[in-house]
């Protein structure tokens, strides 16, 4: 019994010895393979024609980010105002931005946490914006583990938490520039 439990704590401290660039190189390797290329698809959609498309967005951007406030003008976009466009322009550019930011690893833990603010946002647009309903929205501790907006955005959001605690690890240009200052 006690070769046993030498195993166990020999295992248990070898991996709490890789845990500090494991964690976080797993954490952007999932970011990369998961989310990556849901948020720059959803970032092409909202860019606009021609070459200066990413400062004129598409009537599609407003309509996913402002659902009611487009409405609400018969769906043209020209009569929204300043905000709405620079909140478009902003959000947009952040979905380019922010993950690549993520999975170089560079600034990484601002970036992180600039897509939890982003998937908030996105989510409570989803809720308010666009009327989800009850079951697309979920709910934690239910006997479902496959809701649209509580159970996958929380597993969204872990290893984002796990960036912003952890930093983006030995494999990042954040390690490689703090090694050169």
């Amino acid at each position: 019994m006690n070769s046993l439990i030498s195993l166990h704590n020999r295992t248990a401290a070898a991996l709490d010895r890789s845990a500090d660039w494991v964690t976080p190189t797993l954490a952007r390797v999932l970011f990369a393979a998961v989310l990556f290329s849901y948020y720059w698809s959803s970032a092409t959609t909202k860019l606009g024609e021609g070459v200066l498309g990413f400062l004129r967005p598409s009537s599609g951007a407003y309509i996913q980010i402002f659902p009611k406030a487009v409405e609400a003008v018969g769906y043209d976009t020209s009569q929204l105002n300043a905000f709405h466009w620079l909140v478009v322009v902003a959000g947009t550019w952040a979905e380019f931005i922010l993950p690549v930011l993520i999975v170089l690893g560079l600034l990484t833990r601002l970036s992180s946490l600039g897509m939890i603010v982003f998937i908030a946002v996105q989510t409570l647009v989803d809720i308010t914006g666009h009327n989800l309903a009850a079951a697309d929205i979920g709910a934690w501790f239910d006997k479902g583990a496959s809701s649209l907006i509580a159970d996958q955005r929380a597993m969204w959001v872990f290893p984002l938490l796990v960036l912003v605690f952890r930093g983006a690890g030995p494999l990042s240009l954040d390690r490689l520039l703090s090694r050169s200052t």
